[in-house]
């Protein structure tokens, strides 16, 4: 992951701009990254391999479907 923040971009590549909207995503960014990194450190100090644990966190994002389009990636 790279230090700076990430910049949101439309299906067309185009970036998301409304400042809303903005907001809202590093907000969700924020949490999420927190609620990972504290599942994380749980299943590494209850002696799960990091990598394993990495692999099912990347697992779960690559399931995720999308709300659009009849729930596609």
């Amino acid at each position: 992951m790279s230090g700076g923040p990430p910049v949101w971009v439309q299906p067309d590549g185009a970036p998301i701009a409304c400042r809303e909207k903005l907001k809202v995503l590093e907000e969700n960014r924020a949490e999420l990254a927190q609620m990972m990194r504290d599942a994380f450190e749980d299943a590494v100090l209850m002696g799960v391999d990091p990598e394993a644990m990495r692999g099912v966190l990347r697992d779960m994002v690559d399931r995720l479907a999308s709300p659009r389009r009849g729930g596609g990636a």
